[in-house]
């Protein structure tokens, strides 16, 4: 089974759930607020947010 090829956004922010880039978006706030309504609905999976500009991933606030 060959691999996924997944295409890293080059701005704004993603939101990852379970390891898997779903959602972007362009503030950070946006994003914040994307997760904390994913979290709020479903509170055991791992959601985190991916920085497109610092290619970092990161927790949303609780």
């Amino acid at each position: 089974m060959p691999g996924r090829n997944i295409e890293l956004p080059k701005t704004g922010y993603a939101i990852e759930i379970d390891g898997i880039l779903k959602s972007q978006f362009a503030t950070k706030k946006g994003a914040e607020d994307g997760t904390v309504e994913l979290k709020r609905r479903f509170p055991k999976v791992r959601i985190r947010i991916y920085d497109a500009i610092q290619q970092t991933r990161f927790d949303p606030p609780v």
